[in-house]
């Protein structure tokens, strides 16, 4: 074979696979079509804003055209950071560095979920209306999730731009004045089971209910379309607490103060206690009053709610 022959050859092999490689990727529209479910289904379980998963999913995979996203089923650029799965490499702010890698893109819908709802400093961006999506944007910028300092800004474009917004409408709660409504429902999702419990307003402005006998938290869970992390985290609590008839459980997040100044706390009570009664968070009136969770209350003793 001729130079020249070798030279066209060459050229037709690499114009094939270029043609290939874009015949293989997908655009926006398409990406957001295929996930938008997903996004909507992980906000009804954690409360990340269906907007801000998929506009991160956007940015961080190229509309899931990255090799990260391809090779590793990673749409978040999440790096190892302790993982014992599987990995994949790259180089981002330093050379060949560690990404989780998934059996599915599913698979890294959830753990974007659990990454962001597991870690202490995002904590913060739960507090948020489930709406905001420029809050929650600013947030993660703010919490270190990316060192872009326009990062931001790229997914609020994203957001609008796209109308991604209307993602998280369907999963807001109705009947929002009702203290009677029978449940959250999630468009796009299978409806929950038609409620045993009345949904409460807390003067705090907060949905709760009262448990009712044979009550248990995978049982409420179920019944509200909720995930049951969230149930344990909206109250804090965990898989070793119980619960019994009578008990507050809140549907949302509780405050960071209370509607009162102080407490004067009675025999018997404890911090978590007098934040579900309060409808404040437990880390907030230990920090209000430098006290650890397990702190032991002393009878009279007098706690800052504000």
């Amino acid at each position: 074979m001729t130079v020249y022959k070798r030279i066209l050859l060459i050229l037709a092999i690499t114009y094939y696979n270029l043609a290939g490689a874009a015949d293989d990727r997908i655009s926006r529209n398409q990406y957001i079509e295929t996930w938008k479910t997903e996004a909507i289904s992980q906000m009804g379980a954690y409360g990340i804003p269906a907007s801000i998963t998929l506009a991160q999913g956007i940015l961080e995979s190229g509309d899931g055209n990255s090799r990260l996203a391809k090779q590793g089923n990673n749409h978040f650029g999440i790096k190892c950071h302790n993982w014992t799965g599987k990995t994949i490499h790259k180089d981002d702010d330093k050379k060949n560095e560690c990404f989780r890698k998934y059996e599915s893109a599913r698979q890294s819908f959830q753990d974007h979920s659990e990454f962001l709802s597991k870690r202490g400093r995002y904590s913060f961006l739960f507090d948020l209306k489930p709406n905001d999506y420029k809050g929650w944007a600013r947030g993660l910028k703010t919490a270190g999730y990316a060192t872009n300092p326009k990062y931001a800004t790229l997914l609020i474009t994203l957001i609008e731009k796209n109308n991604l917004q209307q993602y998280d409408n369907m999963v807001l709660p109705i009947n929002n004045h009702s203290n009677t409504s029978n449940s959250f429902l999630f468009a796009g999702l299978s409806k929950p089971q038609t409620s045993k419990h009345s949904i409460y307003i807390h003067n705090n402005n907060i949905k709760y209910i009262k448990v009712k006998s044979k009550d248990t938290f995978y049982k409420i869970s179920k019944e509200f379309g909720m995930h049951l992390g969230q149930i344990y985290k909206y109250n804090d609590l965990s898989d070793k607490n119980f619960i019994k008839e009578g008990d507050i459980i809140y549907l949302q997040p509780k405050r960071k103060k209370a509607k009162v100044e102080s407490h004067k706390v009675k025999e018997n009570e404890t911090l978590q206690g007098i934040s579900q009664l309060y409808g404040i968070k437990l880390k907030s009136i230990c920090k209000k009053n430098k006290l650890e969770a397990e702190t032991i209350l002393q009878q009279g003793q007098i706690l800052e709610l504000r």
